[in-house]
């Protein structure tokens, strides 16, 4: 459990500021990389240093994926520690709170571990948790957590956003919410030279994510049969076992492989459920598969609709048919996925790239910092 404690990375240099960032979950989580680690280096250039103090370590989110799960006195640690790194915060300037203090507590507990902070909090949030805790079967459970994010919201100094559908929930309870996009460091992310082969349709996630994907599933398969594309899913896991068919391959997903498997693929998909929490998503992968000049294929919900542009940088398929017919149409001729690739290439450049968002998060914390 001590992995659980602030670690701090950067040292021989006198920071201008310091951030303590209390995320979910451990490095090995996107959020936690995508939300917060990969702007070390841009924020140490600033002097700031930022500290990350996860909530739960990488034990948990290890179990998703199917290793053995850490018993209950590991739960039960992460709130003790949790509680004392709040205590710890009023060393830094800023603490920034990833998407809740305490799971499962209600929010009088969230506004008390501010004032427990004692310093400026920015809350941050990829996802609509929101509507996991108005969803809860149990009746008691919705009372008591369907609206503790409110407390929490009022009283921090910012909310970040992953996309508008978050910032317009976030917006009611803290005027000063803004959209920060889940982003891409272009330099690591870049389009890759292609193998003539077989078209490769790709996917990427993680095993709670599948579900979204297996209502194509069939249509998939029906590409794949006629050879016309092979389909290559990472990181789903256990979940996808039984589903797999001729055509399919399963791929363990592993940080250090993560770009080289996005850049395998020829398209990239992102299917999606059209339900509350997912209207909520941040379009991560869509922005990997773009940043290496890739395709993409969506169900047009949430965020998907602002970050692809139809018949431009992608295809949004809404049933069956325009699902089928997108992805035979890209699988079948390479100069439609070198277009569209490039153009979205171009878009993620401008507007969903670490160079383009990191001065914006300088900028916020600065101004919080000395307010």
């Amino acid at each position: 459990m001590g992995s659980l404690r602030p670690q701090v990375r950067l040292s021989g240099y006198r920071a201008s500021m310091r951030i303590l960032a209390l995320t979910r979950y451990g490095p090995r989580a996107a959020s936690t990389r995508q939300r917060f680690l990969q702007y070390r280096p841009a924020f140490s250039e600033a002097g700031i240093e930022l500290d990350i103090a996860p909530f739960l370590g990488d034990r948990h989110v290890a179990s998703l994926s199917g290793s053995p799960r850490p018993s209950l006195a590991y739960y039960a640690e992460a709130y003790l520690h949790r509680a004392a790194s709040l205590i710890d915060a009023r060393r830094y300037d800023v603490v920034w709170i990833h998407c809740e203090l305490f799971p499962y507590l209600p929010g009088w507990v969230e506004a008390l571990g501010t004032r427990i902070a004692a310093i400026p909090a920015v809350f941050d949030y990829d996802d609509a948790i929101f509507h996991m805790y108005e969803g809860r079967s149990s009746a008691a459970a919705r009372a008591l957590l369907s609206r503790k994010l409110e407390p929490l919201l009022r009283r921090v100094a910012a909310a970040t956003c992953g996309n508008e559908y978050l910032r317009e929930y976030a917006s009611r309870f803290c005027p000063n919410s803004l959209v920060v996009p889940t982003v891409v460091d272009t330099d690591q992310y870049r389009p890759a030279s292609r193998s003539s082969g077989v078209p490769v349709i790709g996917w990427i996630g993680s095993p709670s994510s599948w579900v979204n994907v297996r209502p194509i599933l069939p249509i998939l398969q029906e590409v794949c049969a006629t050879g016309a594309a092979s389909f290559r899913a990472v990181g789903a896991g256990l979940e996808a076992e039984a589903d797999r068919f001729p055509g399919m391959e399963l791929v363990q997903w592993t940080e250090a492989q993560e770009v080289k498997e996005v850049q395998s693929f020829d398209v990239g998909i992102m299917p999606l459920l059209d339900e509350p929490f997912q209207r909520g998503k941040s379009g991560y992968k869509l922005i990997q598969y773009m940043a290496c000049g890739l395709p993409a294929v969506v169900s047009p919900v949430g965020v998907n609709r602002e970050i692809v542009d139809n018949n431009e940088t992608g295809f949004l398929a809404a049933d069956p048919e325009s699902w089928r017919r997108a992805l035979s149409s890209l699988a079948k001729d390479a100069k439609p996925r070198r277009r569209m690739g490039a153009k979205g290439r171009a878009k993620v450049e401008q507007t969903y790239s670490l160079r383009t968002q990191a001065p914006r998060l300088v900028e916020l914390f600065r101004e919080i910092a000395h307010h």
